[in-house]
């Protein structure tokens, strides 16, 4: 089974483009796409995505995406105290929509790697909510320490090795967990007891929550 997670691969929606809307209920940015057969092709800014065409229920004009609106500029005449820090999940959810994940997907990796406790700390040395080691932490240019910041470095992350494996959920999840010179040894999930355990416990709890309310 190869699971196709859409990922978002734009910096933004004033490019121009349009949008595949996959049968998985996800949808992908893309520039333009071209159908050949069976086969469809989706050209990206970052390169091209081979799918079936069934996996692809449709295609939507960028400009049918409702636009996210501004934030509000704060009240200077408020005497209100600074607002509250972010929960765990609320980081989860801000960092999804800006890496374009399905925010199911990164609360449940939050959850199986802390359990949404930013001070959580590993045997391995793995820090905070989203589990980084101090040098992936550093290669992403974020303070592991920071919950905020570990958040953000972990999503995109996450989205990078969606997008090296072409959108195979197992794969990525695996490379989170193992690191991606195990994925590519083994040319799949490899086979250590601990990922294929974690790998099949994120995809569990994605499940469990992507049958609920308010969550994608």
């Amino acid at each position: 089974m190869r699971l196709i997670i859409p990922v978002l691969l734009c910096a933004g929606l004033a490019q121009a483009g349009e949008f595949a809307v996959l049968a998985s209920g996800g949808r992908l940015h893309i520039d333009r796409h071209q159908t050949e057969g069976s086969q469809i092709t989706l050209f990206t800014s970052s390169g091209t995505i081979e799918m079936q065409a069934d996996q692809v229920r449709g295609f939507e004009a960028e400009d049918a995406v409702a636009q996210v609106a501004p934030k509000a500029s704060p009240d200077p005449s408020s005497s209100a105290p600074s607002q509250v820090p972010a929960s765990p999940q609320q980081m989860a959810d801000r960092a999804a929509a800006k890496y374009g994940l399905p925010r199911g997907l990164v609360r449940s990796v939050m959850k199986a790697e802390s359990g949404f406790q930013p001070k959580a700390v590993s045997p391995k040395g793995a820090i905070g909510l989203m589990q980084l080691m101090p040098a992936t932490a550093q290669n992403l240019g974020a303070n592991a320490q920071d919950p905020e910041q570990n958040v953000d470095a972990g999503t995109r992350y996450l989205r990078d090795l969606l997008e090296k494996y072409n959108g195979a959920l197992w794969h990525a999840l695996a490379a989170y967990n193992a690191g991606p010179g195990a994925v590519d040894k083994y040319q799949g999930v490899p086979p250590y007891p601990e990922t294929l355990d974690y790998v099949r416990r994120v995809e569990r709890e994605w499940s469990r929550t992507n049958s609920g309310k308010g969550m994608d």
